[in-house]
Order: C-alpha cells, then sequence, then structure tokens
C-alpha cells in the first residue's frame, strides 16, 4: 500500500486512468465487431457504413495513445479487405 501522500495520488491517478483506458478500448472494440457482424451478415451497406464510422475510432485512438499507429493501420487494413472482399 502507498506510504506517502504522493503514492496514494498516484495510485488514485493510475486507477482512474486504468478505468478510462479500459472504456475507451471497449468502445474501440466494439465499433470493429460491428464492422466483422456486418461482413458476416452479408450487407454491404451496412459493412461500408460501419467500417466508415470505425475509421475515425481507430485513428483517435492512436493520438490518445490506446493504439501504436502500426497497430491500428493494421486493424484498419484488415477490415477494409473484409469488406471489399464481400460477394
Amino acid at each position: 500500500m502507498a506510504n506517502s501522500a504522493q503514492a496514494r495520488k498516484r495510485a488514485r491517478q493510475a486507477d482512474k486512468r486504468r478505468v478510462h483506458n479500459a472504456s475507451a478500448r471497449s468502445s474501440l472494440r466494439t465499433t470493429m465487431k460491428r464492422v466483422l457482424k456486418a461482413v458476416q451478415s452479408g450487407d454491404k451497406d451496412a459493412a461500408k457504413g460501419a467500417y466508415t464510422a470505425a475509421v475515425p475510432a481507430i485513428d483517435s485512438s492512436v493520438n490518445k495513445g490506446y493504439l501504436h499507429k502500426n497497430t491500428a493501420a493494421r486493424y484498419k487494413s484488415r477490415l477494409n479487405a473484409r469488406v471489399r472482399n464481400m460477394a
């Protein structure tokens, strides 16, 4: 347990940030799952719309430090490939 006031405050801040970051990652994953769900259902228009909504969410997560830029590029590339390869 933290003994000094500074360490107690740091622990409080870490808890707040952990909860906030977990929420942000969860919402990001949800937007990506919407694209995959639309692809699996076979609705091309819904898949394109979901992908269009997911790209800014992925990009903003890079700017906020939740994702590395190469990871975000990989996610976008793979989602886009799935949308493009729909029959």
